[in-house]
């Protein structure tokens, strides 16, 4: 079966957010360093609920299926859900999301698991910058999870790294260098002020990046050959490099057109945009006890009212922060 929303685009991703709660407090996501309003524990999905969601959105036309929290490594029996959904038919691409503090401690879960790539966040390369970014003092254990990952053979390990104007714009060619001598994939990811006042800061655009780097060395585009669901970022690879630079310009540069996902949240909502405020409420229907074939026309209905593109030019009033949607 496929899904097909109103303009013709096939959705066959869905990113699951499995918490809201996180290890760090990142600047962008907090930036003014107040304690985050928690979900309570009844109002989240049960893992249970989340399987169900994904079974019978993967008899519909799911293909891929990507981890999100917040942090998804800080949710208690995170190992067994993973277990759970490599067992599940259906889902021919399954990958995770994380900020590395707690990846070493479970890469030997993920190594019999059926998830093959890695995304982890990481902003710097720059221990004493990097406490000064998430609130936390864990570059170390961040650098360990994904050498310990590299070892285990995952490929690629996507490295997201958000550059913040005026705070680690010095270290865009660190991180570019790094995808010559390492397997990895850097991605450059524009900075999005959601879920609150963007105040001091501020993002970067791709294309400068790009144009930066470009002075550097000769970029080749490339194909990202490493997903069957190919996702919004441009890749590119300077000569002789081991791994890619990737870009992703959610701001200055929309990909509405090949937009090929929906997401669900970790309270139970369905969204079909991340830029688009509307959402439609799985979880009280489940607990109402609904069949299968009405949790597939939520699901249904949720590609359905898939906007064309995203039209907010004022993203931070949307009130939702990146933790609660998954990303």
């Amino acid at each position: 079966m496929r899904l097909i929303d109103r303009y013709n685009r096939q959705i066959t991703y869905l990113r699951v957010s499995v918490t809201d709660r996180c290890n760090l407090r990142c600047i962008y996501c907090n930036p003014k360093g107040d304690l985050v309003p928690r979900l309570r524990h009844q109002d989240v999905l049960t893992y249970e609920e989340m399987l169900r969601i994904i079974d019978v959105a993967t008899r519909l036309g799911i293909k891929k299926v990507r981890i999100t929290g917040g942090e998804p490594f800080v949710r208690k029996d995170i190992d067994l859900f993973i277990k759970e959904l490599s067992n599940m038919p259906g889902i021919e691409e399954l990958t995770i999301t994380t900020n590395g503090i707690l990846l070493s401690e479970h890469i030997e879960t993920l190594t019999t698991s059926a998830i093959k790539r890695i995304n982890v966040s990481l902003d710097t390369l720059r221990p004493d910058r990097y406490k000064e970014i998430t609130g936390y003092d864990g570059f170390h254990k961040v650098w360990e999870g994904i050498h310990k990952a590299k070892e285990a053979g995952f490929y690629p390990i996507k490295i997201n790294v958000v550059i913040l104007r005026g705070i680690n714009e010095d270290e865009i060619m660190d991180f570019a260098r790094l995808s010559i001598t390492e397997p990895f994939h850097i991605r450059f990811i524009e900075y999005m002020p959601m879920g609150q006042e963007e105040g001091n800061i501020g993002g970067v655009p791709g294309q400068r990046i790009r144009d930066m780097l470009s002075k550097t060395g000769k970029l080749l585009e490339v194909a990202d050959d490493s997903s069957l669901y190919p996702g919004p970022a441009r890749y590119f690879r300077f000569e002789g490099a081991k791994g890619m630079i990737g870009f992703i310009d959610p701001i200055t540069s929309h990909f509405c057109d090949r937009c090929n996902r929906i997401r669900l949240t970790a309270d139970g909502h369905l969204r079909p945009c991340l830029l688009w405020p509307h959402q439609i409420d799985i979880k009280t229907p489940i607990r109402n006890n609904i069949d299968d074939e009405s949790i597939a026309h939520i699901i249904m209905k949720a590609v359905k009212e898939k906007p064309r593109a995203n039209t907010n030019t004022n993203i931070p009033f949307l009130n939702d922060a990146m933790y609660m949607i998954g990303g």
